[in-house]
């Protein structure tokens, strides 16, 4: 397989996170662990797994530096103690703007390396009566192209949350086998439109996609849509938490992705 492995269990860690740095570090590392012990090598954190304050500018004091900060000692800690790749969520890290951070999704390989980082670009807004966001007060887009990092099952692509609704965003990062993406869906949103994404990202590009998800109602009032899930290449949800914190996981098979794209080579019918 080229280097690749023949398969591989993946994990989604979904968390209700709070107001508290240090519980919500603790969440999380219980997710890692209940996603190790069930054979997966590669576990993906949630959207804001480190932090959900009652303002947007609540993040700006939390902003780390490249290297330097407890969020990224943590998240590099659990990938080397437990010898797996993690994608870290996301965590604010600081930006040009002294008022806006950019928020970031750091991969950690096996011994506790950075091997990818993608700072999100879609930024999210949404207004229905009284319920409104806006992510654009307090962090800013990225600058770069879309991420892809190489782990054992092969190429994988980065996105965050909102960068779901963008199928460009997808079809630009080109061939891969995986597809992750930590996220914080609201509820409003997530209950019509998650699911149906979700599973046309996997189609369309015909692979794997691992999806980790903020599910339940949080410390700041906040609700958050859940439903991690693994969807297979041919749209096939392999497994899905509805809310609360807990994991979704499965395994990656190189046999299904070929045999689905080998039956319908849609990669290779594409002419734009």
């Amino acid at each position: 397989m080229n280097g690749q492995d023949h398969s591989i269990r993946v994990a989604a860690v979904q968390m209700v996170s709070g107001m508290t740095v240090a519980d919500n570090l603790e969440q999380a590392a219980g997710g890692i662990e209940k996603a190790v012990s069930g054979g997966a090598s590669l576990v993906a954190l949630p959207e804001y797994f480190c932090f959900m304050g009652r303002h947007d500018t609540d993040k700006l004091p939390l902003a780390e530096t490249p290297g330097d900060g407890p969020i990224q000692a943590f998240l590099a800690d659990q990938a080397r103690r437990h010898g797996i790749w993690l994608v870290g969520g996301t965590l604010p890290m600081r930006s040009p703007d002294e008022g806006r951070v950019y928020n970031t999704c750091l991969v950690y390989d096996p011994q506790g390396r950075v091997c990818a980082r993608y700072d999100k670009i879609h930024l999210f807004s949404f207004q229905r009566g009284q319920e409104a966001y806006d992510e654009s007060r307090a962090i800013r887009p990225g600058d770069a192209s879309p991420q892809v990092f190489d782990m054992p099952f092969g190429r994988t692509a980065l996105g965050i949350c909102y960068d779901l609704r963008f199928p460009e965003f997808f079809r630009a990062q080109g061939d891969v086998r995986l597809m992750v993406l930590p996220a914080a869906f609201t509820w409003t949103t997530g209950s019509v439109h998650w699911e149906v994404l979700l599973r046309a990202r996997a189609i369309e590009n015909q692979c794997y996609v691992l999806a980790s998800a903020q599910g339940g109602t949080h410390a700041n009032g906040r609700r958050t849509w859940g439903h991690s899930m693994l969807i297979d290449p041919w749209g096939e949800i392999l497994d899905c938490l509805p809310e609360g914190p807990g994991v979704a996981a499965g395994v990656l098979e190189a046999d299904r992705l070929a045999a689905v794209r080998e039956s319908l080579p849609a990669l290779r019918h594409r002419v734009l």
